[in-house]
């Protein structure tokens, strides 16, 4: 399968390619030059699968080149090792709520569904074997972690995770800190998510300087992300054993809720995908009005989607825009130079085929933990909380599941807040707890970044 890019389809990059490479030449993302499209026999055919056997099917569709299907069957098998549920996630029923619990991996959160298959296909595919690979990542607050737990201590690969100082919360900045190897490098900088990306971006575009340290990236804009999330919502799908089934995804850059248009696009027959944002609401105000204007990050309980400039949604104009990557580019370009860009009417109905948008607010998530946890005796962590908050405004929508996507402990300061109950540590997060913190306090600029990526790699 070729791969191009959002702002060039003429291009031709291979899976291994666009694995090392994370960004596009010209700032594009790259996508499929197709998708598989499957029957009604093949999805029922799926649906007898367990979650390793279904995510070798579904990932083999995107790397069937350079990866063997007996050989990706062992990788997932080995990357799913380590996840408390023997079937990676859970759906699980919580008063009229379908909750589907993506945390049950090594650092609590949904990113490590992705992350250790990446973890291990950097060794399969041998792209650090001759020389050291320098992965760079931003994180508003999961990403990061993850990443750390799968690439610690892996040969001739060194990790720089930026964080935005202060603005996640103190278990996430602990799992982060405490985990990594000596090949781990934690970045603190002094701004918002949407600076850390930027600064990710700006390097992978900076081609000498991407070349001279061999520069990979592990953020939501690696295709390699996306393609393992289309699968859990292959599986809930299944598991519901219903038609009418829609999706609430709590959101801030657009990669996990796109994985489930790409699903649908594959032919998995989901009604709508409800994007669930706090007031970062710039995902909702794009769906319902077409303007697509990032504000200043305001800060919220929820800090994993305070987030303005959702870059995933690229990859969803370049369908809604017909494939026109010419399209795309110009409206990217307007975002560079006038900080927006508008769609027209037609094509926020398109969206609108698909997508419903729904901002929760602070006291709103506040309350929801409070009430599950009083009606079912159950507590969720903020985000999810959002995810429940707008599937609750919908009431012809058939059955709903909300995506999980953090454990609650990683925020039990607003769980405490919310319900008055103190959370105990995870047995395996125990340990790390008490460890000293390491990471280094960066100024606000890609000069500053480069310069200590630059020092510590000598």
């Amino acid at each position: 399968m070729n791969y191009i890019s959002t702002r060039d389809k003429s291009l031709k990059f291979s899976f291994k390619d666009i694995f090392l490479r994370g960004l596009a030449p010209g700032g594009g993302l790259f996508l499929p030059s197709k998708l598989k499209k499957y029957s009604k026999e093949d999805l029922n055919h799926l649906s007898q699968l367990n979650y390793n056997e279904l995510a070798t099917e579904i990932i083999f569709n995107f790397c069937s080149e350079e990866i063997k299907k007996d050989e990706l069957s062992l990788l997932i098998e080995k990357s799913y090792s380590c996840f408390k549920n023997k079937e990676v996630v859970n759906l699980k029923k919580i008063g009229d709520i379908n909750l589907l619990e993506l945390y049950d991996g090594p650092t609590l959160a949904f990113k490590d569904i992705a992350m250790q298959v990446i973890g291990n296909m950097y060794d399969y595919l041998e792209i650090a074997k001759d020389k050291t690979v320098n992965i760079v990542v931003a994180t508003s607050g999961d990403t990061g972690s993850a990443a750390i737990a799968a690439l610690s201590n892996r040969k001739n690969i060194n990790l720089f995770v930026l964080h935005p100082h202060n603005k996640i919360s103190n278990i996430q900045r602990k799992i982060m800190t405490t985990i990594g190897g000596d090949n781990i490098y934690n970045i603190a900088i002094e701004g918002s998510f949407d600076d850390c990306q930027k600064i990710v971006k700006e390097l992978f575009n900076e081609d000498s300087f991407r070349a001279k340290i061999n520069m990979s990236g592990v953020n939501s804009i690696n295709w390699a992300r996306i393609i393992c999330q289309i699968v859990y919502y292959f599986y809930s799908f299944f598991k519901l054993k219903n038609n009418n089934v829609s999706f609430s995804v709590p959101t801030g850059n657009f990669g996990d809720i796109y994985a489930g248009y790409v699903a649908k696009k594959m032919g998995l027959p989901i009604n709508k995908l409800i994007v669930a944002t706090n007031k970062n609401d710039i995902l909702q105000r794009v769906i319902n009005t077409g303007e697509y204007k990032p504000d200043t990050v305001k800060p919220t309980i929820t800090p994993s989607m305070d987030i303005q400039v959702a870059s995933n949604f690229e990859r969803l104009l370049y369908y809604i825009l017909d494939e026109k990557d010419s399209r795309v580019e110009s409206l990217m370009k307007d975002l560079a130079s006038k900080s927006l860009f508008n769609l027209e009417k037609k094509e926020i109905n398109k969206i609108k085929k698909d997508f419903e948008a729904v901002k929760v607010t602070d006291e709103e998530t506040l309350s929801i933990i409070d009430e599950i946890y009083n009606e079912h005796k159950f507590i969720i962590d903020p985000h999810t909380a959002t995810g429940v908050g707008a599937a609750k405004s919908f009431k012809n929508l058939g059955d709903i599941v909300v995506l999980g996507t953090a454990h609650p402990y990683k925020f039990s300061d607003t769980v405490k807040k919310a319900t008055g109950k103190n959370l105990d540590s995870p047995e395996h997060l125990k340990l790390n707890m008490d460890k000293k913190e390491i990471f280094d306090i960066v100024g606000n600029s890609n000069s500053e970044v480069k310069n200590y990526i630059l020092g510590k790699i000598k």
